[in-house]
């Protein structure tokens, strides 16, 4: 038998020092992650956008924490690029950019939701070992709870920045009806943050978000009565092959037909219970047409998210697993074979497609 050292026994110094710089790399980013949740939580990012330049110890007072551990914290936050640090005056703070992304959840490069997800899913490592071994799925509520606020937090920046202001309006007509008054389903909506978002957008519409996660529909309502959406807005659990209503104007899948184990099913009652001049929108992760094309760092986040999340979700809920890089062609299929006759790619931001289907 060959063994692994005789594979190994030639090694090229300068591709063995770019690969373990990559890998240090990545311990760092791995290990950070954690510590970024921690920071976002116990509002540290806050206190020193807030009140900053801060030493260590002025951090800790404003944010009621522990000194000890803030002072690495900070070490490590700066040394990834996070915060700022002067060491004339030992003191930390946050540039505007630093702020938008990690402090400032209302603004749309607010990135430090993602950290809160990815860092949920490798809570549930050993139960997707084990889905190597056996094959097996794990739906979305047997995840770690962290993943479901995470999603929210991660997506809703996106929709912020694109939902009303660039996804409506490539939809030809959509934005008129909206205006004017239309029924629209939000399927998979999870916590509603896009429902809500299209719901403060457009007031003279109605409004409906459908989840098979009663947790996410629970939230979803809660967030909807502190925002006064009653009205014309409602969450209820349904799943995406059966949640009720008819003449839909607009029934939107917002990063999550690529979860589900029956896409097909999913569209076809999505085809039975749309208006004749109804619209399906379907937003879906960046992926190439081809392997090669999804290496890249956003291939690399979706990559793992596929493996981790969404296709164990498809697997355990139905007969197709298109994944987080589903093609191109692997959504038209789908759309085709669900009943719609029109299927175009509407348009594309880095992080996500943009597909408009039509009966």
């Amino acid at each position: 038998m060959t063994t692994i050292a005789a594979k190994t026994a030639v090694i090229d110094e300068a591709k063995m020092g770019a690969l373990i710089g990559r890998v240090v790399g990545d311990f760092g980013a791995t290990a950070s992650a954690a510590l970024v949740v921690i920071g976002d939580r116990l509002g540290l990012y806050k206190a020193l956008a807030n009140n900053g330049p801060l030493t260590s110890a002025e951090l800790a007072e404003r944010s009621d924490t522990a000194e000890r551990y803030v002072r690495e914290w900070l070490i490590n936050q700066a040394a990834s690029g996070y915060i700022m640090y002067d060491p004339q005056t030992g003191k930390y703070s946050m540039e505007p950019e630093q702020i938008a992304a990690m402090a400032d959840e209302s603004n749309p490069l607010f990135v430090a939701g993602g950290f809160e997800l990815f860092v949920s899913l490798l809570k549930d490592e050993d139960h997707i070992e084990e889905n190597f071994r056996t094959g097996a799925g794990m739906t979305w509520g047997e995840h770690h709870p962290g993943l479901f606020q995470g999603t929210e937090r991660f997506f809703r920046p996106g929709y912020l920045a694109n939902l009303t202001a660039n996804w409506i309006p490539a939809l030809d007509g959509m934005q008129a009806k909206l205006e004017a008054g239309a029924t629209v389903a939000d399927v998979g909506c999870g916590h509603g943050a896009s429902t809500q978002i299209m719901a403060k957008a457009f007031p003279n519409s109605r409004f409906f978000g459908f989840d098979n996660h009663a947790a996410s529909i629970q939230r979803a309502q809660q967030e909807a009565a502190e925002a006064g959406l009653q009205g014309r807005l409602i969450f209820d659990v349904a799943g995406a092959t059966d949640f009720p209503g008819s003449d839909y104007e607009l029934i939107a899948y917002f990063d999550c037909l690529h979860d589900m184990g029956d896409p097909v099913g999913a569209l076809r009652h999505a085809r039975e219970v749309i208006a004749p001049d109804g619209v399906v929108l379907l937003v879906e992760p960046m992926a190439g047409n081809t392997v090669e094309e999804n290496f890249n760092p956003v291939g690399r986040v979706y990559s793992a998210a596929s493996v981790l999340v969404c296709t164990p979700n498809a697997v355990a809920t139905g007969p197709l697993a298109l994944g987080t890089l589903a093609t191109e062609a692997a959504l038209r299929n789908v759309a085709t074979e669900a009943g719609f006759t029109r299927f175009r790619r509407a348009m594309d931001t880095p992080f996500n497609r943009l597909f408009e289907a039509r009966p």
